[in-house]
């Protein structure tokens, strides 16, 4: 029996260490869905989840994170429009000159809550998730189960 799964990948909250106010870096995509992003990507096979995040952020923007923590894991089958894809999102820190590159068409850092308007995939919710964490240390509650029939 073919079974069709969904795909895995992950997105890095970038906080810039060197700066009071930690900004938080986004990228421009390169490529459809056209938009705003927090930088991410898929994991390769025989990757762990932490590998591939720091690959990805190296990838998008030239930097060398810091992972500080799993923020939370984000599942919904509609959050792209490409296909079911579950993410796990890192926060993350680096020092240096952000460059864009791979998927990245242009990157800028971002006062925190200032995001613009044309992000895409579940990035806004994700990036109030992520402000809810560092004004109040809650992390997202996880989903209710749906009725099994």
């Amino acid at each position: 029996m073919d079974r069709k799964s969904p795909r895995i990948s992950v997105d890095i909250i970038i906080e810039k260490a060197d700066d009071p106010a930690r900004p938080v870096l986004l990228i421009e995509r390169h490529f459809e869905p056209l938009g705003y992003a927090i930088p991410g990507g898929f994991v390769d096979y025989g990757e762990t989840l932490e590998a591939a995040a720091c690959r990805e952020a190296l990838e998008e923007t030239g930097l060398r994170v810091e992972l500080e923590r799993l923020l939370y894991c984000y599942s919904d089958p509609a959050r792209d429009p490409r296909g079911h894809t579950i993410s796990a999102v890192f926060l993350a820190s680096a020092i240096g000159e952000a460059q864009a590159a791979d998927d990245a068409k242009a990157l800028a850092w971002y006062a925190r809550g200032d995001w613009p308007a044309d992000l895409v995939f579940d990035h806004r919710r994700i990036l109030e998730d992520y402000l809810r964490f560092r004004e109040t240390g809650m992390l997202p509650a996880p989903g209710s189960c749906p009725a099994l029939s």
